[in-house]
């Protein structure tokens, strides 16, 4: 593999690259935004307010798949946890590995039109919670194994979008964006882990990479960085139609013409949100995360909507903002990019506000607090049904 491939899936990579469009907006040479840096403070006290709404002892969860299982205050994890209770710890682990790696793969944007049905809450969710509940019962009903609790990738080859279709209730009254992309995207998880049994086990499924991670610890310390480099080695090649180097699917990476050299800029969004997801199984054995803050911000609808909603970028023609966008266009490029500057500038103004540190208050933390809900509640304020302020073409892969 090439340094310039390890370096793409670095987040040194996403923010050096993300930085030089942001530089370049800031002294108005981009061709779709403007950023307005003396909103800053205005942000930053938004989303405190929506912090301390959510989290008044400002003790603030991981952003991470694990609070969508949460929602409703229904104990669904703790069920989950007790029907597993009498295996090994790490059997446990590897079982929530199972579930949350293709529930986060499934989670893109589900549309505003499709709904889940919670039978055992008698409740509806939308969105991503809808997602992830929808996903958490295909889970516990073995959709992606033949063992209770468990996904492997033999089953998962097999899922197809007729099946997928069936566990998310979808119908022509209740539409999933991007059904086919999914349904692609899990049978190409359990192609792809199959590749690597140093990650994933000589009977692969998911869950073996907890024994990867647990061998990379250094006295009982795990890097995120660690755990996302697994991640897009292991994972990498399940992104289709993606840009590639000697071969190498570099995933979530596109270009612009305005960035130098190569005009590379990668995100890894989905991969860093599920590092996210994966950190906390991790932590109930007893390992200690490190470097958190090496991680970046998740250049998705919602944090780049919060920015947009409260003036903090500006689209220079406002009529782009009616039609949609591809992921690879420029402009969702750019939008993505600044993003990334932006939350890292909106996290450290917010402990400054708040006298916390990186270490008190990580920016895996400000996501969740944080950015990705202020962002839905300033779109549901604007918008009917909480729509993105930039309309994105998305086929179930990016966002």
């Amino acid at each position: 593999m090439t340094n310039r491939v390890e370096y793409l899936r670095s987040p040194t990579a996403i923010r050096e690259r993300c930085n030089e469009l942001f530089e370049l907006a800031q002294a108005d040479q981009l061709p779709y935004f403007r950023v307005d840096l003396t909103q800053l403070d205005a942000v930053a006290d938004y989303v405190i307010a929506v912090i301390r709404e959510h989290y008044p002892d400002l003790d603030v969860p991981f952003h991470s798949r694990w609070r969508h299982f949460e929602v409703g205050n229904i104990p669904r994890v703790r069920q989950l946890e007790q029907a597993i209770e009498s295996r090994s710890k790490i059997e446990q682990a590897k079982a929530k590995f199972d579930l949350v790696i293709p529930s986060v793969l499934l989670d893109a944007g589900a549309g505003d039109r499709w709904k889940y049905y919670e039978a055992a809450t008698q409740q509806t969710w939308m969105r991503s919670e809808g997602l992830a509940i929808a996903s958490f019962d295909a889970f516990c009903q073995g959709a992606f194994s033949k063992h209770a609790y468990q996904a492997d990738a033999e089953t998962l080859k097999q899922i197809t979008p007729e099946q997928i279709g069936a566990f998310f209730q979808v119908s022509s009254e209740n539409p999933l964006v991007g059904l086919e992309g999914r349904s692609a995207l899990l049978q190409k998880l359990g192609y792809t882990i199959e590749q690597s049994p140093d990650l994933f086990g000589n009977v692969p499924r998911p869950g073996n990479l907890v024994d990867y991670l647990i061998g990379h610890a250094d006295q009982g310390k795990l890097s995120a960085v660690v755990v996302l480099n697994a991640v897009l080695i292991g994972l990498g090649e399940i992104w289709s139609g993606r840009l590639s180097i000697e071969g190498v699917n570099l995933g979530d990476v596109w270009k612009h013409s305005s960035l130098s050299g190569d005009h590379l800029v990668p995100f890894h969004k989905l991969s860093q949100w599920l590092t996210y997801s994966l950190l906390e199984p991790l932590q109930d054995l007893g390992l200690k995360i490190i470097d958190l803050d090496q991680m970046t911000g998740l250049p998705e609808y919602r944090n780049g909507g919060l920015c947009l909603d409260l003036g903090l970028l500006q689209l220079k023609d406002p009529k782009l903002a009616e039609i949609p966008h591809a992921a690879d266009s420029e402009l969702i490029v750019e939008w993505r990019a600044l993003t990334v500057c932006l939350l890292d500038r909106i996290a450290a103004t917010i402990r400054k506000k708040l006298g916390l540190t990186p270490e008190s208050l990580p920016l895996v933390k400000v996501l969740q607090g944080g950015t990705w809900t202020a962002g839905r509640k300033i779109a549901a304020v604007l918008r009917p049904g909480g729509t993105p302020p930039i309309q994105i073409s998305s086929d179930g892969t990016v966002f």
